[in-house]
């Protein structure tokens, strides 16, 4: 038998580095994703003036939310320049809207779905929105005429734009993404719940261990799968949207995880076809040993000598795969080299006899001895017997045979000849005695 040289499969760095940055990457997106889901589904803007929120506008049917919101606050920007005493705000109605005026320039438009929106009637709306206005442009005229004037004013402005969009959004994603967390990691403890459940009971029902192996992996990435649909909506996204951004995602995946992914569908696949079940004695290439696990991404193999090797189940599945233990009983063979000049008819059946009663030969298995080879000094017997398929069990069966065959040797007398040593036979000997006797003294 091939002394198994079993294929050690390190973590490559490079890999790992690979698989954390798409990791990473996933991650930002999700978070982008979430924000920006989480604006999308928000139907009103915050309208802000140097950092402050002044009100919430909604979508028209001439505009978007955020466009909305962005001329108002490029009015009120123009406006402070030319104040050079406190703003009047006046609203002036315009059939089904509102607007609000300062100096006769029109600033905003309160629409039916401003208040609509925001839970109230129109005019309670525009007089918000008219005494928000004349407020904050006067908080804001009084900073321009303070220290630093209109440019460290202009500054604070920005900054406090930035910080008050980051809280808002903040504000509105942080809760998201935390319950997203929590109903991911609830269902992950779910599925090891469900996974430990499962195994306690085939435990007791003795069931095949491959396809306990299948059944509680498929249902774990089930229940983690159904975790993340959930997460998703907390998150704001649709089922749908999900499916349809995972089935872009996987098209986009597909090709960078092309390997990780062969090696799950082929974990499947081997799981579902079963040519070989844990607790088999297999031989890959040049890997063989006993099966002890197979996951969705490599099987595990303890070889002879104890050591373990990973084998990708891409390989697995496209390899070549000797199943030692399909059969429980398999058939061995010991070589048997005699002399020439033995009774090779008697030495075959006490070897017959011998073997069959060797500990470990199955008694209902008939053994044979068979002429292997021979040539013009030795003879080789093949020694035929059946026994255990296990390893442990073919080798020690194996031995015993060896060691039989060993005692029927000593017992005919008839010991293996040695390489190193030739016998010549003449086919005259009287001729060469004649030769011999006729030649010149050399004396």
């Amino acid at each position: 038998m091939a002394s198994s040289s079993p294929i050690s499969h390190k973590t490559n760095p490079a890999v790992l580095s690979s698989l954390l940055r798409i990791v990473a990457l996933l991650l930002i997106l999700v978070g982008l994703m979430a924000t920006t889901q989480a604006a999308a589904q928000d139907s009103q803007t915050s309208v802000r003036l140097d950092g402050r929120i002044l009100f919430r506008v909604s979508a028209s049917a001439d505009a978007t939310s955020e466009q909305r919101a962005t001329r108002v606050e490029q009015r009120l920007q123009a406006l402070l320049p030319t104040l050079d005493n406190p703003a009047q705000a006046r609203i002036v109605s315009s059939g089904s809207t509102r607007l609000v005026t300062v100096s006769g320039v029109s600033v905003a438009t309160v629409t039916a779905e401003d208040a609509e929106d925001s839970i109230t009637t129109l005019d309670v709306l525009a007089e918000e929105w008219r005494q928000a206005i004349e407020q904050e442009l006067e908080v804001s005229r009084q900073q321009r005429l303070g220290f630093g004037g209109r440019f460290l004013a202009e500054i604070r402005g920005a900054i406090g734009t930035a910080f008050s969009i980051t809280s808002e959004s903040s504000g509105a994603v942080i809760p998201r993404v935390l319950a997203a967390g929590l109903i991911l990691a609830s269902f992950v403890l779910l599925a090891r719940i469900v996974g430990w459940g499962m195994r306690q009971v085939f435990r007791r029902l003795r069931a095949d261990k491959t396809l306990e192996n299948l059944i509680r992996q498929l249902a774990y990435y089930m229940i983690v799968l159904m975790g993340l649909l959930i997460a998703a909506g907390a998150l704001g996204f649709s089922p749908e949207a999900v499916v349809t951004g995972l089935g872009l995602t996987g098209l986009v995946l597909g090709f960078a995880l092309k390997d990780i992914l062969s090696n799950f569908v082929s974990g499947l696949l081997i799981l579902a076809m079963r040519p070989f079940e844990i607790g088999d004695q297999i031989a890959i290439g040049d890997t063989e040993g006993a099966v002890e696990r197979i996951e969705l991404r490599a099987t595990q193999i303890r070889t002879y000598d104890g050591r373990v090797a990973l084998v990708p189940n891409a390989e697995v599945f496209t390899s070549r795969i000797v199943n030692n233990t399909a059969d429980p009983v398999r058939r061995g063979n010991v070589l048997v080299t005699v002399g020439l000049g033995s009774d090779i008819r008697k030495i075959s059946a006490l070897l017959t006899d011998k073997a069959q009663s060797a500990p470990g030969v199955l008694p209902d298995r008939a053994t044979s001895v068979r002429v292997e080879d021979a040539n013009d000094e030795t003879v080789v017997l093949n020694v035929s017997f059946w026994t255990d398929s296990r390893r442990s069990d073919f080798k020690d069966t194996s031995s015993q045979v060896r060691l039989a065959a060993i005692d029927v040797l000593i017992s005919c007398g008839h010991l293996p000849p040695d390489p190193a040593m030739r016998r010549l036979e003449l086919d005259d000997p009287a001729a060469w005695r004649r030769a011999f006797s006729a030649a010149p003294d050399p004396g």
